[in-house]
């Protein structure tokens, strides 16, 4: 369980050479040395290029218009490195830490290859909650959004979210009338439409698979994903990214994507910023609770009823966890992004993807189960280029639980300072 406590002040706006046949793993750390820039022939080596030096001869104008209006305009380490492979249209696995701008990189490839005249399904973006869908195709459909220009002539992009407790009649309604663009889908919605053939995948361009390691790790999807994956290879055209903070044995992953066929042979494996895996404005705490038993965190209810005798009149208490309805999830998101002052209560539901740019504090009251779950909740906060502030993550602990605690600061190379009060 997790608190994330958030002041917000205004609206959320969104978050080669000759090819190669042997697969790449390039690691770039902030000073590259000379190697990295023989191994990968897409380096952008000069540190002053913009977003726009990059993407002009890719990327339609009034994209990149929407791009900078938004305050986009240097890229970050990952898109630095991976917006020129994506452009030469290799497949890729996009490996760096959260709030990095994978979701920016890959939206930015897709809206260079799409075609806005054609009424077919070119792109498919696959994420493992709904709210990460939701918040992609927010991200999607504000770069999409068309300027009142006479030059901009061609049809609008459009962007479809199929997820996991939607509204299904209309969406059918709309593929029968008119294929979108894009779609945005969790894989439950999206097997379910594949199944019913009313998606039609031939013409697509760009297969995105975020939070990968996410979706291999559950049974209950991984057979589905292998599925799609495997069924949709064939498609010669076609361009796959995969996209996570976090993807454990990575060179096996590479391989297997290679053998399984999910990905082309030259496939490249962008790892950005190995080194230093959690941002350095994050300060990191924990404080000692003898009350609270090892692997026994407190229940939703009682740790609610303690905030609001903690925080009265100055907080609303907003909850988020898997068994609540889609409809009351999505209220407590939309009630987060309209401003004020928040204490959001989660479970790890809200530790994948999900953009929280103004959170300034998290309090972990269930220590992660491991490093990479505590890097993937530490990642809600202090997100570029929203906050280059202080932040904070406290985690709360037994002493048993210090010796998880000490082996996560060694993993991901932090400090974390005891709170004494």
């Amino acid at each position: 369980m997790v608190v994330f406590l958030s002041s917000l002040t205004v609206p959320f706006t969104p978050p080669f050479n000759k090819r190669s046949h042997h697969p790449i793993s390039v690691s770039v750390s902030s000073s590259s040395s000379p190697s990295t820039n023989q191994e990968n022939p897409n380096f952008v080596a000069h540190q002053n290029v913009t977003l726009r030096d990059i993407c002009q001869a890719h990327v339609p104008h009034h994209i990149l218009r929407r791009v900078e209006e938004v305050g986009y305009l240097t890229p970050t380490e990952i898109q630095r490195q991976a917006l020129p492979v994506l452009f030469s249209r290799r497949d890729c696995i996009l490996h760096a830490q959260t709030g990095s701008g994978k979701t920016l990189a890959y939206l930015l490839l897709i809206y260079s290859v799409v075609n806005t005249q054609r009424s077919s399904v070119q792109a498919l973006i696959v994420v493992p909650t709904r709210e990460l869908g939701m918040q992609v195709a927010k991200v999607a459909r504000m770069l999409a959004a068309k300027a009142d220009q006479p030059e901009l002539e061609n049809k609008a992009c459009t962007i479809m979210a199929l997820l996991d407790g939607g509204t299904l009649k209309r969406q059918k309604s709309w593929l029968k009338a008119e294929p979108p663009t894009i779609i945005v889908g969790t894989l439950g919605s999206l097997c379910q439409m594949l199944e019913k053939q009313m998606i039609k995948l031939e013409s697509m361009r760009v297969l995105v698979i975020d939070e990968v390691d996410f979706m291999f790790n559950s049974s209950s999807q991984v057979s589905s994903l292998r599925k799609l994956l495997i069924s949709y290879s064939s498609i010669n055209n076609r361009q796959t990214i995969f996209a996570s903070a976090s993807i454990p044995q990575h060179r096996r992953f590479l391989y297997d994507c290679i053998q399984q066929k999910w990905t082309k042979a030259d496939v490249v494996h962008i790892h950005a910023n190995p080194v230093q895996p959690m941002p350095a404005r994050l300060q990191h705490r924990f404080l000692s609770e003898k009350s609270k038993k090892a692997g026994n965190a407190p229940a939703t209810s009682v740790v609610i009823d303690v905030l609001k005798n903690s925080h009265k009149g100055s907080h609303e208490i907003l909850l988020l966890e898997e068994k609540l309805n889609f409809n009351s999830r999505a209220a407590s998101f939309s009630e987060l992004r309209q401003g004020g002052s928040y204490l959001l209560v989660a479970t790890d539901i809200a530790g994948r993807g999900v953009d929280l740019p103004d959170t300034t504090h998290i309090y972990n009251f269930d220590l992660p189960k491991d490093a990479v779950h505590y890097l993937h909740r530490a990642g809600r906060t202090g997100r570029k280029p929203f906050s280059e502030n202080k932040c904070v993550v406290t985690s709360i602990i037994t002493s048993e639980e210090r010796f998880v605690l000490q082996r996560y600061e060694n993993e991901l190379m932090f400090v974390c300072d005891e709170l004494f009060l």
